[in-house]
């Protein structure tokens, strides 16, 4: 329920997610609730999806706590299965959509869920068989108001016998920059404290009961990862109607925001590199007073350069995936305040939730503002104890929290470190450089040496050794990549950021 101020917040009670879901859903079922492709959708298109999981599960014993898995794409019909799963207590397991089909029915069959919901074209007869193997139900979710179609009859393991994550909202894959994705439980109660801890950045979710919001939010990240997972939740609780892209788009997305007129936004490095390089007209995004952008690291001079084109603030905004989202960002305010003397900053930490920098190799508590790595702790988390990232920050006197790296991104070449984020941002800082990745490369005599991988402008006339050249005149010879390689486009994870792991599979195969 609202905390005693009116807002589900950390320092009262907590509201109860599933049942603030369940009461948005139902306050006016014909109203609009989600546009896709054009046409809109009520919010019956969702209550109705939460009575058809129960009507299915129910009478197995397969109530609250009850693993799910979804097939994870950005159309209506996950958009039903998500948000039934999540406002009928059960714990949604997110399943990709874009690994290759086998690899689903590999995980599929491992995970051994005792239910799997897919629309009708992700069910191909690898993940029946993968779902019949793990004698799992398959459930068919549908674009409509309709219940749910049995595509895999369960098996004796079907029932209230399976494993279980009480409180467990969604066991969900990280984003897989760095390597494979691996699964993290983020709990009702730290999705919960997450949303009351970023309200402050909104003056308009401030209401202490269900109601429908006004405005249009338009929601093009990945619902397979936390960004857009987040973005979500966070809509369906404010009652706020949805546009929804299946994949970003510059012409489709700048259409929605001039249809729309939204007053934020959301835009990853990536994705608002992408609008600056497509000069989107400034008045397409009149309505918009602030873009936010999190994800990954965003440039201070391509913040610049996009403020200076359309008179918007970039508010950047730092988040962990075990926070459910959310550790620190900037407010309008801050950014009025600081802008000119912070550039470069994630933001002051968040309500609710505590950072500290500890040196790397002491494990003592920086508090002179020196580098070290950052640990955070809050309501959000399970446990009372520090959880220690890989992010290298610092916290200057006004709380502001710089970050400088990843503790995980750096190699030993010969003795010496190598910090290939540090690399890769002097490469990306040459004029026809898009953007950039740095990673390592086994060698026998040094251990490691950096490699490049590099996407260019369209045209740009630049060859490697230019690029090598231009590296030696800013870095030690020991940090200068030993071979770059430029590549029409970088591997990309489904949340746009850059995959290391991709990157590595295009340096590891020789060219010619």
């Amino acid at each position: 329920m609202p905390s005693s101020d009116g807002v589900p917040g950390a320092e009262g009670p907590r509201f109860d997610l599933p049942e603030w879901i369940r009461a948005v859903v139902n306050l006016d079922p014909e109203a609009p609730a989600l546009e896709f492709e054009g046409t809109w959708r009520s919010w019956r298109l969702l209550s109705s999806a939460l009575v058809a999981l129960d009507d299915e599960l129910d009478g197995d014993g397969l109530g609250a706590g009850t693993m799910v898995g979804v097939v994870v794409r950005n159309r209506p019909e996950i958009v039903r299965a998500m948000v039934a799963v999540l406002g009928t207590g059960r714990c949604l397991v997110t399943l990709s959509s874009v690994i290759p089909t086998a690899a689903l029915a590999a995980e599929v069959r491992s995970l051994a869920l005792p239910v799997i919901v897919a629309g009708a074209d992700d069910w191909t007869d690898e993940l029946r068989a993968a779902a019949g193997a793990a004698e799992s139900l398959g459930l068919v979710i549908g674009d409509d108001e309709s219940g749910l179609r049995r595509e895999v009859s369960p098996g004796r393991r079907h029932g209230a016998g399976r494993p279980q994550r009480p409180g467990v909202a969604v066991q969900m894959l990280t984003s897989g920059t760095t390597g494979p994705p691996k699964r993290v439980d983020l709990l009702y109660r730290s999705i919960e404290h997450e949303i009351a801890g970023t309200r402050h950045y909104s003056s308009t979710s401030t209401h202490g009961a269900p109601r429908l919001g006004t405005g249009v939010a338009i929601l093009w990240s990945p619902l397979l990862h936390a960004s857009g997972l987040r973005g979500l939740i966070t809509n369906v609780v404010d009652g706020r109607r949805m546009a929804l892209l299946e994949r970003f788009d510059v012409t489709s997305w700048a259409a929605l925001v001039q249809e729309h007129r939204p007053r934020a936004v959301s835009l990853v490095p990536s994705a608002l590199r992408m609008v600056l390089d497509a000069k989107v007209p400034r008045e397409a995004l009149a309505s918009v007073e602030a873009v936010v952008s999190g994800t990954a690291p965003l440039a201070p001079e391509t913040a610049e350069e996009f403020e200076a084109t359309y008179g918007i603030p970039v508010l950047v905004v730092y988040g962990a995936t075990e926070f459910a989202g959310g550790v620190a960002g900037w407010t309008i305010r801050d950014w009025r305040d600081f802008h000119e003397t912070k550039r470069g900053s994630v933001g002051r930490v968040n309500p609710g939730v505590q950072v500290r920098v500890v040196d790397q190799e002491t494990d003592r508590v920086v508090t002179d503002g020196s580098v070290g790595l950052l640990e955070l702790k809050g309501a959000q988390l399970a446990s009372e104890e520090w959880v220690r990232t890989t992010d290298l920050g610092r916290i200057d006197e006004d709380g502001f929290i710089w970050i400088v790296g990843r503790a995980d991104d750096v190699i030993i070449r010969g003795g010496f470190k190598v910090p290939t984020g540090a690399v890769a941002d002097v490469l990306r800082a040459h004029p026809d450089v898009v953007e950039a990745c740095v990673v390592g490369r086994p060698d026998a005599r040094l251990g490691q040496v950096p490699v490049a991988a590099v996407e260019v402008r369209s045209g740009a006339p630049l060859t490697a050794e230019e690029l090598r050249s231009w590296a030696s005149e800013w870095l030690s010879g020991y940090q200068v990549p030993v071979e770059v390689r430029i590549v029409d486009q970088l591997p990309r994870t489904p949340s746009m950021k850059v995959s290391q792991h991709g990157v590595h599979a295009i340096l590891d195969t020789p060219t010619g």
